[in-house]
């Protein structure tokens, strides 16, 4: 553990600093168990995104028609105030010779979902990944999520989605195949 890292007597600080009391029954494990916690919560910053994208070319030079992941699972922390956001991301391509195991689309999003975000960065993260590693003909990614900075403080409006997207290569200047990811990306 680096002379920087948050330690359990940081978290019992906090604790304290709250006005409760980190010896108090309830809490007596609380700084341990929330040190675990933020660990996995931004284990993507010990993640190479690269890495998750091994490709093969198995059959894939023949495929020419979207591969589209919908419903994967988004569980992030925003950078300005460190509150949740969660909610669903659709991730898709056009290959072009390359293809990558479906479950690795899922690993990428988690991967960029685990560091401390904001949504807008984090679309095209995905997206600029998948377009780097794979090369296909079209990358496009939609996020949805409900971030409890707005729900919960501030403007307080419970329910509110925020939709982000990215549009990569052919799905820029090609209406057709938009129309058809947009909506294969549908719910």
């Amino acid at each position: 553990m680096s002379k920087d890292s948050f330690s359990d007597h940081d978290w019992r600080r906090f604790l304290t600093s709250l006005g409760e009391n980190p010896d108090r029954p309830g809490l007596a494990e609380t700084p341990h168990r929330v040190a675990k916690a933020w660990k996995h919560w931004t284990s993507g910053y010990d993640q190479d995104p690269v890495e998750l994208l091994k490709a093969f070319e198995d059959g894939a030079e023949e495929y020419n028609e979207l591969i589209v992941v919908r419903n994967i699972p988004v569980y992030s922390h925003c950078e300005h105030h460190l509150a949740p956001f969660f909610g669903k991301a659709t991730v898709g391509y056009l290959p072009n010779g390359k293809i990558v195991g479906l479950s690795k689309l899922t690993r990428l999003v988690d991967c960029f979902a685990k560091r401390l975000q904001v949504q807008e960065r984090m679309t095209v993260q995905i997206a600029n990944t998948l377009m780097e590693v794979l090369e296909p003909k079209a990358v496009g990614v939609v996020v949805k999520c409900r971030h409890m900075c707005m729900e919960s403080r501030g403007i307080r409006t419970p329910g509110e989605e925020t939709i982000t997207s990215a549009m990569l290569g052919e799905l820029q200047p090609n209406l057709a195949l938009r129309t058809e990811f947009l909506a294969l990306a549908r719910d």
